[in-house]
């Protein structure tokens, strides 16, 4: 059975609700779209994080009100370098989506989501530690699983595979 194929415009995505909410609370926001296997990927621009997470959540009929995971992708040598990738999951929908936001190497940073998930925390913390990436309002953006005095973020395509000597 062939798999039916990627549907990448944003304007035939406009039907589907968590796209619609996203582009009646801020068009700008919406920088992308994806449908591929029955999964809903939106890019996000990443000064409008905060508030598009937000405005998932407190959307009555669609209720993303579960933050499962934070990850993160490096593209280098390509810009933007970072990808922060986000999955929501709505408990009375039943339904995932997945937020990426893009973010160069220049100032990797974008704002934290412990405000409106507190379990964000650690997710933050093992991104900013393997990656470099900042999360701006963290309430305690330290490394969770290298040593404080560890050079560098070792995910990084960049790091040197047998470390810094």
């Amino acid at each position: 059975m062939a798999l039916a194929p990627a549907i990448t415009d944003l304007e035939q995505l406009k039907e589907r609700p968590e796209v619609a909410a996203l582009l009646a609370w801020n068009a700008a926001a919406v920088t992308g779209a994806k449908f591929d296997r029955n999964e809903l990927t939106i890019w996000v621009d990443r000064t409008c994080l905060r508030q598009a997470c937000q405005t998932l959540k407190d959307d009555g009929v669609l209720q993303y009100s579960t933050l499962a995971d934070i990850t993160c992708v490096d593209w280098y040598p390509s810009e933007p370098r970072f990808e922060v990738v986000y999955h929501l999951f709505s408990i009375p929908n039943k339904k995932y989506v997945r937020l990426k936001v893009k973010v160069p190497g220049s100032d990797p940073a974008v704002d934290s989501l412990v405000p409106i998930w507190p379990g964000a925390n650690s997710f933050e913390r093992e991104v900013f530690d393997l990656f470099g990436v900042r999360f701006d309002g963290h309430p305690n953006l330290t490394r969770i699983m290298m040593p404080e005095n560890w050079e560098g973020h070792p995910l990084r395509k960049d790091y040197p595979v047998e470390g810094y000597r």
